[in-house]
Order: C-alpha cells, then sequence, then structure tokens
C-alpha cells in the first residue's frame, strides 16, 4: 500500500462521509466560529507540526518504505503535509457530528480543576524534556512528543480550564473515537510498511501492538484538535446556547 493510497481508503472516504451527513449545518452549531473552526485548526496544525516532523524523519526516528510516496518536500513527502491537513478535518467533523448529535453537556466547573489539568500537562512536558535531556535514544521520539504538545495542552488549559473541564464527556468521545480509529490506521500503514518507526529512538512499548509513541502521538493531536475547536466556540467560560 502506498501512503496515497493510505489516504485515499482510510482517511477521505469517512471524511467524506462526515461531512455530507452532518446533522446540521456548521454554522448552525456556533454560528462563524463553527465555519471558521476546522480550516484555522487545520492551518495552525500544518504550520506547527511542519518543522516538528521533518526533524523527527531528519534525525531518523521514522522514515518511508521504499516506492510507498510520490516525492518529498524536505524530509517529508507530500502525503504526509496532507496528512497535517487531513487528521484535523477528521477529527473536528467527528467533534461536530456529536456536537449535532449530543450536545455538550454541562458538567461541574471548578478552578482546581482548570489547575489539575495545567499542572498534569506541564509535568508531561518536564517528562519530555527530561528524556531529551536523559540523552538515551531509546527516549528521543517519547520525549520529542511530549515536548512539542504537552506545553500547547498546558496553555490550553491555563487560557480556559473551566470550559474544557465542563464539557469533559464531549471531549471524551470526541478525541477517544478518532483516536481509536487512527490507532488502527496507522497500525494498518506500519504493517504496510509505509513508515517504518525506529526501534531504536522508541521505548519498546506497544499499546494494542502499536508503538506507545505513535498511540500517545495520536491522542496528544486530537486532544489539540478538539480542544481548540472547543474553545474556539465557548472560550472565555461562555455557555452552549
Amino acid at each position: 500500500m502506498s501512503y496515497l493510497t493510505f489516504h485515499l481508503l482510510l482517511i477521505l472516504p469517512p471524511i467524506g462521509v462526515m461531512y455530507l451527513t452532518l446533522p446540521r449545518p456548521l454554522y448552525d452549531m456556533g454560528g462563524y466560529r463553527a465555519t471558521l473552526s476546522i480550516p484555522l485548526v487545520a492551518l495552525i496544525a500544518f504550520s506547527y507540526t511542519t518543522p516538528w516532523d521533518n526533524y523527527l524523519v531528519a534525525r531518523q526516528v521514522w522514515w518511508y518504505g521504499p516506492d510507498r510516496v510520490l516525492a518529498t518536500i524536505g524530509h517529508v513527502p507530500v502525503e504526509e503535509y496532507l496528512f497535517f491537513l487531513l487528521q484535523p478535518v477528521f477529527t473536528g467533523l467527528f467533534f461536530f457530528q456529536y456536537l449535532g448529535r449530543v450536545g455538550l453537556n454541562h458538567g461541574t466547573t471548578g478552578a482546581g480543576n482548570a489547575w489539575a489539568g495545567f499542572g498534569l500537562f506541564t509535568g508531561l512536558t518536564g517528562l519530555g524534556g527530561g528524556l531529551l535531556l536523559r540523552g538515551a535514544p531509546s527516549g528521543v521520539y517519547m520525549g520529542l512528543v511530549l515536548s512539542w504538545a504537552a506545553p500547547v495542552i498546558a496553555g490550553m488549559w491555563l487560557y480556559d480550564g473551566e470550559t474544557l473541564w465542563r464539557y469533559r464527556r464531549a471531549l471524551l468521545y470526541t478525541v477517544g473515537g478518532p483516536t481509536l480509529y487512527l490507532w488502527v490506521a496507522d497500525g494498518i500503514a506500519i504493517s504496510s510498511e509505509i513508515w517504518i518507526i525506529s526501534s531504536e529512538m522508541t521505548l519498546g512499548l506497544s499499546i494494542f501492538a502499536l508503538p506507545v509513541e505513535e498511540a500517545t502521538f495520536f491522542l496528544v493531536t486530537n486532544l489539540l484538535v478538539v480542544k481548540g475547536i472547543l474553545l474556539l466556540l465557548h472560550g472565555n467560560h461562555d455557555a452552549l446556547e
């Protein structure tokens, strides 16, 4: 399987289905903020991920199977740049499917919960930095994932953790669903040798036969997407109308 085939079979079809079956127009689920949320988050994701991903490939944290990609810009295939845009679209549409069909259930709020979220991801930032400073090759991939994603998520909790905690049930489902799907898709890609993960740069731990670093990557990136959209819609403690 090529990287392009991976997109054509596993990523684009669910995006198309979710878009065509949205229960309500995006504008009806949050006005212009909802309409712009997915393109904006996708643009931010593309900009933030591009240099990081190029660095990982240059470090040989992973590489690509022969004849699996069309062309490369820098160190990264064009299909991967496309994936930087497609994942936020995929996860964002899943979020709006949930919002349109289930809605955002209000939970309890509390500044303490916001500070707990901030503290957790600040700690994960420190863990990522520690893995990199330790200098052992096995901690490189996890260290780069945590030090790249966790500070941004910590900042989201600091900005408006009360809103994130209030809608924690929606976060659970709208992060969990896409993450599980992308874990399966990632496993298929690895077994097809579209990309190959370095055993030297990983801890050697697995979640459902997937390297723990890969599983963590898709979890934190979906957290970034969903929390970003949620804060765009209801940040500053705005209640859902």
